[in-house]
């Protein structure tokens, strides 16, 4: 299906958010997700479900000053 990661246009087969995570590669738990605006506590990844034209985004800390 063809959804919008951090705007860019993605064909993914993931068809929920813990599994997007995991198809894109992405490790460890310090990121938040938004889905469609709303922000995706991680107790619901597994069963948040998502569907043609979603908007994600994944948000990761930065260190900086």
């Amino acid at each position: 299906m063809r959804v919008i990661v951090n705007g860019e246009p993605r064909e993914i087969s993931a068809a929920h958010v813990d599994a997007l995570l995991r198809e894109l590669d992405y490790e460890g738990s310090h990121f938040a997700i938004a889905l469609n605006f709303d922000v995706v506590p991680k107790s619901r990844w597994a069963e948040t479900p998502l569907k043609s034209g979603d908007e994600i985004e994944i948000i990761t800390p930065r260190q900086g000053g």
